[in-house]
């Protein structure tokens, strides 16, 4: 299997050389940013929609070669499973569960998979700066294949650590000791890295004082402890069922392992890479946590978990430029002009899909058939009024764990004709529609 790895790695390397060439004669990006202007990174946040190789290329072409502090990744562990998202909706007072393939982690053969990241591993190391670090998160499947394919790219002396997150989860087995815990290889890209100690409890043995002299002690519900600098095992509670951070993805990494990472590994004027974002995690924390940040992700829902998860700052907006609409939106509308005031009035009667479109169970595809005869429209997550002009967003309405539909009739204020009405559906389809206004506003 060693010799296997170099091979590995050595078309690795070969791929990469001819994906950056072949981005310099002018290949089409198959990754389009949705969120921020790449124009200006020192002050701006940037989300990419697509393969996320592509995403990187693009970023090394716009001079982001050295400027990422933090990449943190959670790739797929080779688990040859899918994984399901798993939405709420209320029909007729009584709640539903929808569930929907989210991703793939299927492959046909491990060296498949071992390339696949090896190429992007390539790629992130030429983004990190000379102070940069990189936090691979697999588990107990890849681990050891990883490490020497990291060693080889990274170099032995820039490995830091093997971190273990530890977990409490359900599900034991008879036949081996139960399997409550992942790796997450450490790396720097130089010695000379950032790393910010972080300090952890630890207690004392029999949870009773020492007193010892010059040594501070504390004392909680449990007993006496001291404050030391983390260890390199975590026991970090998962995301559980009723967690509110829980946002329905099944992979969907815990805030707090987010924290701890970009506390100890970056600084408010760092900027933070996720490429493979998923539920928005290490966006969502890396942004409380005032760092800038630089995610991509090829899934629509989890475009639509980062806007959501996002919204409190109003923060991203959707560039719905070149897509496929696979729903469609029953509207109404009406707009008049009243003492120099523009009033669009909308009335949102329903909502059609292409179910045959969408990756579902027989029981999963009986059940949003029966929700969109019956009340089609919870089935709608996001809605936003846009300016066309320049994408400025007017109105935006969507749902959270205390809100189960969208307001389906409402009025804005405007001043231009030409607007756009956005809505992103619970499996994150988009639809697009130009709204055609009855009445000439600018004469």
């Amino acid at each position: 299997m060693l010799q296997k790895l170099w091979e590995i790695l050595h078309e690795s390397k070969l791929e990469v050389e001819e994906i950056l060439k072949t981005a310099k004669e002018g290949e089409v990006l198959q990754a389009h940013l949705v969120h921020g202007s790449i124009e200006d990174f020192n002050s701006c946040n940037l989300l990419y929609h697509g393969d996320n190789i592509s995403a990187m290329v693009d970023l090394l072409n716009r001079g982001y070669k050295g400027k990422l502090d933090l990449i943190y990744i959670d790739p797929p562990f080779y688990t040859m499973n899918n994984y399901i998202k798993r939405v709420e909706v209320e029909l007729n007072g009584e709640r539903k569960v929808i569930e929907y393939k989210a991703y793939s982690d299927i492959w046909n053969s491990f060296e498949e998979y071992l390339k696949m990241l090896s190429i992007r591993l390539i790629l992130m190391k030429e983004l990190m700066s000379s102070r940069g670090s990189i936090y691979v998160h697999v588990d107990f499947r890849t681990v050891h294949y990883l490490k020497v394919i990291m060693d080889e790219i990274f170099g032995v002396d820039n490995f830091i650590n093997e971190i273990i997150w530890s977990y409490k989860s359900g599900g034991t087995s008879n036949r081996y000791f139960s399997r409550k815990h992942d790796s997450i290889l450490f790396y720097s890209k130089t010695k000379d890295y950032i790393f910010n100690p972080v300090k952890e409890k630890s207690y004392n043995r029999q949870y009773k004082a020492y007193r010892f002299k010059g040594v501070e002690e504390f004392q909680d519900e449990l007993g006496w402890y001291t404050m030391v600098n983390s260890k390199d095992v975590w026991q970090i509670d998962m995301v559980g069922r009723s967690s509110k951070e829980r946002v329905g993805y099944e992979t969907q990494k815990p805030e707090k392992l987010l924290e701890k990472i970009i506390l100890a590994s970056s600084n408010e004027n760092s900027i933070v890479g996720d490429f493979f974002s998923g539920s928005g995690t290490t966006l969502s924390v890396a942004h409380r946590l005032g760092r800038q940040w630089i995610g991509s992700d090829m899934s629509n829902s989890s475009l639509l978990t980062i806007k959501k998860r996002m919204s409190y700052a109003n923060y991203l907006e959707f560039n719905f430029e070149n897509h496929e609409n696979f729903g469609d939106l029953i509207l109404e509308i009406k707009n008049r002009v009243n003492n120099n005031t523009n009033t669009l009035k909308l009335d949102i009667k329903g909502y059609k899909v292409h179910v045959e479109s969408l990756n579902f169970t027989k029981k999963n595809r009986l059940l949003v058939e029966e929700v969109l005869y019956k009340d089609s429209l919870v089935l709608v997550d996001y809605i936003a009024i846009i300016r066309l002009k320049d994408n400025f967003l007017i109105y935006e309405d969507f749902i959270t764990k205390d809100k189960t539909r969208i307001d389906t009739d409402f009025e804005i204020h405007f001043n231009d004709e030409n607007l756009g009405l956005i809505a992103i559906d619970i499996f994150g389809n988009k639809i697009f529609k130009e709204l055609k206004l009855l009445v000439n506003i600018n004469k």
